[in-house]
């Protein structure tokens, strides 16, 4: 079978490819005028207060402060995804937040592109030094909303639950993809209809289960250095998220685009265990 495409192409080429009749869910107005108090369990205390384009946010310790446009969507009633870009001390960041207003409590993933010297690192050269293979970093915070941190504020975990689900995402009319949820750490994916056709790869993988059959779902490309997060809902059959990486191969411009789609079961792999 010949495919249409089989070179990787950047995150800009990929934001441009998703574009045209996406499924993107439409900015939330509810936040507008509203304030969050966010109580980090390492210590953490920052205020956000949303208008109607722009986010704004201030540490009680003074360590961070800033506004930026943002991007509110909900897939499930209550439990919001706030995400945006800040810069700080020289270094651009990924900000997601998962605002749960029915448990009053949050996560927070904070994630970072590589610099340019890092990805003239290879695959083997890392694999050998005992090193993570993709060079993207995100990192996982959990508190709560409005109230102070006390242990167990925060029901968002860990889940293996969609280990061993295979899905398949219709972003567009011409973008569909499949995941396979491989284990704790692992997922694979293929392009079956888009511009990234004929393409696939496993990667760094991270769950977090949300609510009832709603999960955080992030992940970490090593080929073109890439962030994706998603809200996964298996209730209502929606994804809803972001896709984060370098528009070109230059380093000096960022794409931070949504994703949304109708999602579906494919099917289920049980794995016996001895």
């Amino acid at each position: 079978m010949n495919t249409p495409h089989s070179d990787w192409i950047t995150v800009g080429a990929l934001a441009e490819g998703f574009a045209p009749e996406a499924f993107i869910l439409p900015q939330l107005a509810e936040l507008t005028g509203k304030q969050f108090n966010l109580f980090f369990a390492n210590g953490w205390e920052i205020v956000h207060r949303f208008d109607a384009e722009q986010l704004h946010w201030a540490a009680a310790d003074g360590h961070s402060s800033g506004s930026a446009s943002y991007r509110a969507t909900s897939i499930r009633p209550g439990i919001y995804l706030v995400d945006f870009l800040k810069s700080e001390h020289g270094q651009d960041w990924s900000i997601s937040l998962v605002l749960d207003t029915l448990t009053h409590s949050f996560t927070a993933v904070i994630g970072r592109l590589p610099r340019e010297p890092e990805t003239h690192e290879g695959l083997y050269h890392l694999a050998l030094a005992g090193k993570s293979l993709t060079r993207v970093d995100a990192q996982f915070f959990h508190g709560s909303l409005d109230t102070p941190w006390r242990e167990g504020s925060c029901p968002h975990a860990p889940t293996q639950e969609l280990v061993g689900i295979r899905n398949c995402y219709r972003y567009s009319p011409t973008e569909v993809y499949e995941h396979i949820y491989l284990n704790e750490h692992y997922y694979a994916w293929q392009c079956l209809k888009g511009v990234e056709q004929g393409l696939c790869d496993t990667d760094r993988a991270h769950y977090y289960k949300i609510a009832d059959q709603l999960y955080l779902f992030v992940w970490r490309e090593k080929i073109v250095p890439t962030l994706g997060l998603v809200m996964i809902d298996l209730k209502n059959h929606r994804s809803d998220g972001k896709i984060f990486g370098y528009a070109g191969g230059s380093f000096d411009e960022l794409s931070n685009f949504p994703v949304s789609s109708y999602c579906n079961l494919v099917n289920t792999t049980v794995h016996a265990h001895d």
